[in-house]
């Protein structure tokens, strides 16, 4: 699988694909070659597509609800006629595991077509104006409308799923919508632009209702800061959101970012359920997802226990190749990443850690499923976002304590805990400073229908189609006096 044939060449800026300025390689994680080479933009070319965007504003808008749930059903329709050659593509682009892959087109999918069902659902109400004296005999109702220009910016670990959670929303919204993809992942993307666009072309609505502009951070820069821009959506790291919050302003900024998601074990917990969650929900995709498990934290009469049956079960997790189906971690995105992660490991032992399991690489560009234990605050290792296959265990006196260590982090996306008593689950739901609780499941599972998002550094704002539509449309109040 090299870049889809049937892509036209250039970037989709404006109405038509345009020649890119210049072209990189894309590199195959896993074992380092250039599979394919990639169209670049730039500057010009983002204020080009910002200029186009703003210039059709008042045409996106005016596409009726028919019109913007068919568009969207179709794409539905089209991610799923080419999901396995997609998810062949993202195997190599991203050097994730192929049945991550497989999971990602078929979220994608579902983002789409639960867009599609919101538009249905975008509409207002009345006002009782007369519960006030000076609204007498006057009628009052709401209206959403669409917010305007939309840049959306999505990381490389689920370029298709968060490009998506961009452009599905925006569309239904009644938002024109430019993308810019993670530099090291823009082919899927681009591809997923290229149905959309046919999408519109087919249903007589301006392709460039939906552009993509690839290029360093001075075009991502230009993008979130340009004065026809009214929304930005950013997936990736705290440093960077927080950046593009500042140089957005007065924007309205939509960020997830990052975060060390923590699964809380109670005494009373399934220790087997709870230790096969950490090997699922730990090292999946590599351990580069935003909400893997990397901070357990068990009570302390069953914490042994229950790191000896985690251990058991690393052995099972298959490292290697991504395009096997067995393989359940590969090779980060790059070599950066992995030194990284090495460096944070090394600092944790350094600080007093056990390795439990793992704490370097199988291969070349591998690294082992790593279980560290006792990791002390102050660490990156426990305090910051890991981004590879590496959880870390911790033993406290009981849920109050876990639950403090919960929300003592300065990240709150998702939490889970195990546990059959129903009073702690439900405090937890109560107490835990997260945006999302999860019992007895994997941080890491989200729906994409229901509402997600964070607190803290984790975020601002929320995805999943009905919620950010809400992001993406502003109200407008009308008033009269008959």
């Amino acid at each position: 699988m090299t870049y889809p044939r049937e892509l036209p060449a250039g970037l989709p800026v404006g109405d038509a694909w345009v020649p890119a300025p210049s072209h990189q390689p894309v590199v195959f994680p896993y074992d380092g070659s250039e599979f394919a080479s990639s169209p670049v933009g730039d500057v010009d070319l983002a204020r080009c597509a910002v200029e186009h965007a703003a210039g059709i504003r008042k045409e996106v808008a005016a596409l009726s609800a028919r019109v913007r749930r068919d568009v969207l059903a179709g794409v539905a329709a089209d991610l799923e006629r080419v999901a396995s050659r997609m998810a062949e593509l993202l195997v190599l682009e991203t050097g994730k595991p192929r049945v991550d892959c497989d999971i990602e087109m078929q979220r994608a999918a579902a983002t789409w077509r639960a867009a599609a069902d919101e538009v249905a659902h975008l509409h207002g109400e009345t006002v009782p104006l007369d519960l006030q004296a000076s609204g007498d005999g006057m009628f009052g109702f709401w209206t959403r409308r669409p917010i305007g220009v939309v840049v959306g910016i999505a990381g490389f670990n689920y370029p298709v799923l968060l490009a998506s959670h961009k452009i599905a929303p925006a569309l239904a919204a009644g938002c024109p919508v430019i993308v810019k993809p993670a530099p090291a992942t823009p082919l899927a993307t681009l591809w997923l632009t290229h149905l959309v666009r046919e999408r519109l072309a087919a249903a007589q609505a301006p392709p460039g209702a939906v552009q993509l502009v690839t290029g360093d951070t001075e075009v991502g820069r230009t993008l979130t800061t340009h004065p026809d821009v009214a929304a930005v959506s950013f997936t990736g790291s705290a440093t960077v959101g927080h950046r593009i919050a500042r140089d957005a302003a007065p924007r309205k900024v939509v960020l997830e970012l990052g975060s060390n998601a923590a699964l809380v074990v109670a005494a009373d917990a399934d220790l087997d359920a709870a230790a096969d969650a950490v090997a699922r929900g730990g090292y999946y995709a590599s351990g580069q997802a935003c909400i893997s498990v990397q901070r357990v934290i068990a009570v302390e009469e069953i914490a042994g226990a229950l790191e000896k049956k985690i251990a058991e079960r690393l052995p099972d997790v298959v490292v290697g190749d991504p395009r096997d189906t067995g393989t359940r971690v590969s090779a980060l995105i790059d070599e950066a990443a992995t030194e990284r992660v090495l460096d944070w490991i090394g600092r944790a032992r350094a600080a007093g850690a056990r390795v439990v399991a793992g704490g370097g690489r199988t291969d070349a560009r591998c690294l082992a499923p790593t279980l560290l234990a006792d990791v002390p605050d102050g660490e990156p290792a426990w305090d910051e976002e890991v981004f590879g296959p590496v959880v870390c265990l911790r033993a406290v006196p009981d849920l109050d304590a876990a639950y403090d260590l919960v929300n003592a982090s300065r990240y709150g996306l998702h939490a889970a805990v195990y546990t059959r008593d129903l009073g702690a689950a439900f405090r937890a739901v109560e107490s835990l400073d997260v945006g999302g609780v999860v019992i007895n499941e994997v941080p890491g599972y989200r729906s994409d229908i229901a509402p997600y998002g964070g607190v803290k550094d984790s975020g601002t704002g929320r995805e999943g189609p009905r919620f950010a539509i809400e992001e993406l449309a502003v109200t407008r109040m009308a008033v009269i006096r008959p």
